[in-house]
């Protein structure tokens, strides 16, 4: 992953149009512990014989496994430390494949500050093409008062 620093950006300091994101390169190691972390041994994902004969034509990552780092912007960069995932819709486009690079981009579609919710626009790009979609509501932290 690139080394943007970790942190929070508080509620009141969040606007519409904020965008963070990160690059990860997906490795045949990432697919075994994504597996064994998630007890999906689906062979569309370990076994080349195997996918090879699927629609895929070889192996591909967990979705699931791509998602995992759209959750890693929103847990470590926007809003950041102390945020709650609330909701999140996903739309697989395409598969992602061991040693691809992907893009995990997170945008600010809509801040409650009352309610303390933002609203985000959420995709996953390997090549500049989208590989996932989605929008995740997350309760982001405000500072202690006091």
């Amino acid at each position: 992953m690139n080394d943007i620093p970790r942190g929070t950006i508080y509620i009141d300091q969040i606007e519409a149009g904020m965008m963070r994101q990160l690059t990860k390169q997906i490795t045949d190691h990432d697919i075994k512990l994504f597996a064994e972390i998630s007890t999906d041994h689906n062979p569309v994902h370990l076994d080349d014989d195997y996918a090879s004969a699927t629609m895929f034509k070889g192996r591909i990552a967990h979705g699931m496994l791509t998602a995992g780092l759209i959750s890693a912007v929103i847990g470590e960069q926007l809003p950041g430390h102390g945020t709650i995932y609330m909701e999140q819709s996903l739309k697989f486009l395409a598969p992602v494949r061991p040693g691809d690079v992907v893009r995990a981009e997170v945008t600010v579609l809509d801040v409650n500050l009352a309610k303390r919710r933002v609203t985000l626009a959420t995709k996953c790009l390997v090549d500049e093409k989208p590989v996932l979609t989605g929008q995740a509501t997350v309760l982001a932290p405000r500072r202690a008062i006091g």
